[in-house]
């Protein structure tokens, strides 16, 4: 080194320095969910993540980082998701080709057969359920099934909020064990877990949550009025019926799925066969459906394989004359999951900058104080992701950057990253339809019909859940631990 060069400064950041980007980012996303509502997450939060992810550069080029450094943070932060991207991709993929195929469609055909009028607020969470499991979403299932619901409800003189509240939580019970969710595919991609093994460790919360949520609706439908048939329920099953070949054989290539993930078989290739088998059980037992969609004339072999092809990295878009089941199957494809990619992206860079900078170490450590066990841990994070959900409004946010934050504290404490990965979907995706101003929040209130406030104690899946984790993490039931590097116990001990 030349005697004459001044050996390089960096000074460690304050917690002003760490509250500059998050308040102007907070401010940012409020503006956004403001002016655009619920597509806000469409590009208005992206650009809000890179603005405020150039303040964070700021503030770390004037503590002594170089542009170079953080743009090598940002790369190695991105890289994070690129496994997390390629399986949200053959995801995009599965969906439309389960649609063409009718596995989606014959999931949802039985699924309403589960409706029983005398056990209505029952119903409607398993239907919603099963729905949102089958095509990994709870946003489509509340906007189609539960809409439908909801309109059942009316007819019958039921509460609507009860009704709402019911569909909230099957929805979202239901995205939470679906391989095809992309919040379920986030958490483990954030935490570093496997998408399946996380799919497991969250059944520990997720399914004692359901049952006692399916209590409380049995209980609350004993002394409902309920006179009136649901024949939109049966409509919607007439008109599956009548544009699919339905069938039990048709739920192959989900079992096949289910058999891959039971062996392990990483999620990536898992879920592309799934994908494939799809396109493959579309052109064998749907032709009158692929013909349907084959264009310029063509048919027989060709037009099977260019209709299948179309649906792999374009969806499928269905035109029924029922618009509630053309909303709720024309969807899918690769380029579907292109602007979640989108999101996903900018947020990591966010966090990876903050990360590089010792922002993001700054937040943790003013959060962490006084937190010795499991349970201090796994409630904060629970927590934190709440408040993010509170503040950005927006549940991807409330996955990212909790994720971010509590990562390498996790791993230094001897908690298994599954414990992490659990706490981002309990405290973070479970809680973002609760809060009306959140997308989730305002996006449900939407469609379904009924203010965030008025079924928010309804909601019952999405209120337990995040208890009973917090619960489980005091009592230490099913925290999993892996050996604690030396000093870090030390420095816990001693802190």
């Amino acid at each position: 080194m030349d005697k004459n060069t001044k050996p390089k400064v960096v000074k460690e950041a304050t917690i002003l320095d760490a509250l500059i980007p998050i308040v102007i980012l907070v401010c940012l996303l409020c503006s956004s969910v403001y002016w655009y509502g619920s597509d806000s997450s469409y590009g208005p939060n992206q650009i809000a993540l890179i603005f405020a992810m150039f303040i964070a550069s700021a503030v770390g080029i004037k503590n002594g980082y170089t542009w170079k450094e953080i743009e090598e943070g940002i790369v190695s932060g991105i890289s994070l998701s690129l496994g997390a991207i390629l399986i949200l991709l053959a995801v995009g993929a599965l969906i439309g080709s389960w649609m063409l195929s009718g596995t989606v469609p014959t999931l949802i055909y039985y699924g309403l057969e589960l409706l029983n009028p005398s056990l209505f607020y029952t119903a409607t969470c398993l239907i919603c359920a099963v729905v949102a499991m089958s095509i990994g979403s709870s946003w489509t299932t509340a906007a189609t099934v539960g809409v439908a619901l909801m309109g059942v409800a009316n007819g019958m003189g039921m509460s609507e909020a009860i009704a709402a509240g019911a569909a909230v939580s099957g929805a979202y019970f239901g995205d939470k064990i679906s391989p095809l969710s992309e919040t379920t595919n986030l958490a483990p991609a954030i935490a570093g877990t496997n998408l399946f093994e996380h799919i497991q460790y969250m059944l520990w919360t997720v399914v004692p949550s359901i049952v006692l949520t399916l209590i409380l609706f049995t209980f609350l439908g004993f002394n409902s009025s309920q006179e009136s048939s649901a024949q939109s329920i049966l409509d919607m099953q007439n008109l599956l019926a009548s544009e699919f070949n339905l069938g039990i054989h048709l739920l192959i290539p989900l079992l096949v799925l289910l058999g891959l993930a039971l062996k392990k078989v990483p999620a990536f290739p898992a879920v592309s066969i799934g994908a494939i088998l799809g396109g493959i059980w579309a052109a064998v037992f749907q032709p009158e459906v692929v013909q349907d969609f084959a264009t310029d004339g063509r048919d027989g072999i060709v037009a099977s394989i260019t209709v299948v092809w179309t649906a792999l990295y374009a969806g499928v878009n269905f035109s029924t004359q029922s618009d509630v089941l053309n909303d709720l199957l024309s969807r899918g494809g690769m380029s579907s999951m292109l602007n979640t990619i989108w999101l996903i992206m900018c947020a990591l860079t966010f966090g990876a900058v903050l990360e590089k900078v010792g922002l993001l170490k700054r937040i943790v450590s003013a959060i962490l104080v006084g937190a010795k066990s499991a349970g201090d841990m796994i409630s904060r994070t629970i927590l934190t992701c709440f408040a993010t959900n509170v503040i950005t409004a927006d549940q991807y946010m409330a996955i990212v950057m909790p994720g971010r934050m509590y990562k390498n504290e996790y791993e230094k404490r001897g908690l298994h990253q599954l414990n992490l990965s659990r706490s981002l979907e309990d405290g973070g995706t479970l809680t973002s339809p609760l809060i009306p101003w959140n997308t989730c929040g305002a996006y449900m209130s939407g469609v379904l019909g009924v203010s965030a406030l008025d079924y928010l104690f309804y909601a019952f899946f999405n209120l337990i859940n995040p208890v009973l984790a917090i619960v489980y993490a005091y009592l230490g039931i099913k925290i999993l631990r892996v050996p604690m590097p030396a000093y870090a116990e030390s420095a816990i001990n001693k802190g």
